[in-house]
């Protein structure tokens, strides 16, 4: 195998340790700041992502919970090697459990400048009490059945089945469950949050 080759392997996410710097980078943290969250060596780090060093369990379990992303994320293959493709049965998900809402994310990791995911809540769940901001990029996205509710700069909007919305990932926001039945939301954000 070439250097190049190497090279390309680690950057598409093909292997540990380049899922584990893609997901670093996606997150816009550096080597330090997941260092200083996980309480490993930014030198081992920088080991484990370019697959010079093997990491223990323990030692992916810490990189995982710095990253907030579960650890079958590191072992998941079933995304096309292209980048292009994600099939349905190799897709991601997130489940945040007392907030009565699940995300499924549809886009492929080759592409962190956008991110496409499902989001199912709930009757009573939400995204959280309070709300909150990204630092940059944008959120859209359309409700594909029950009701939303949605919080976006100080208003209060009402979304059924059909109807659609965005806003400046930077406006405060909080989202939930407006009605008795589950949510469905297909939500769009750029850049990728996960």
């Amino acid at each position: 195998m070439t250097v190049t080759q190497i090279d390309t392997t680690e950057n598409n996410g093909s292997t540990i340790g380049g899922r584990i710097r893609m997901r670093r980078r996606i997150r816009r943290m550096s080597l330090q700041d997941l260092s200083e969250k996980s309480g490993l060596s930014v030198a081992l780090l920088s080991q484990i992502e370019r697959n010079v060093s093997t990491p223990s369990l323990r030692s992916l379990k810490q990189v995982c919970e710095g990253l907030d992303m579960p650890i079958g994320w590191l072992f998941d293959g079933g995304e096309e090697s292209s980048g292009v493709v994600l099939r349905a049965n190799s897709r991601r998900r997130l489940d945040f459990g007392p907030l009565g809402m699940t995300k499924e994310l549809m886009s492929p990791d080759s592409v962190p400048e956008i991110q496409i995911m499902k989001i199912i809540i709930q009757p009573g769940g939400s995204s959280g009490p309070t709300p909150y901001n990204n630092p940059e990029g944008a959120k859209c996205g359309t409700v594909l059945s029950g009701r939303l509710g949605l919080h976006v700069a100080g208003r209060d909007y009402t979304l059924e089945a059909g109807d659609s919305f965005a806003f400046r990932a930077q406006d405060m926001h909080r989202f939930w469950c407006a009605g008795d039945t589950p949510v469905e939301i297909l939500w769009i954000v750029t850049p990728a949050i996960y």
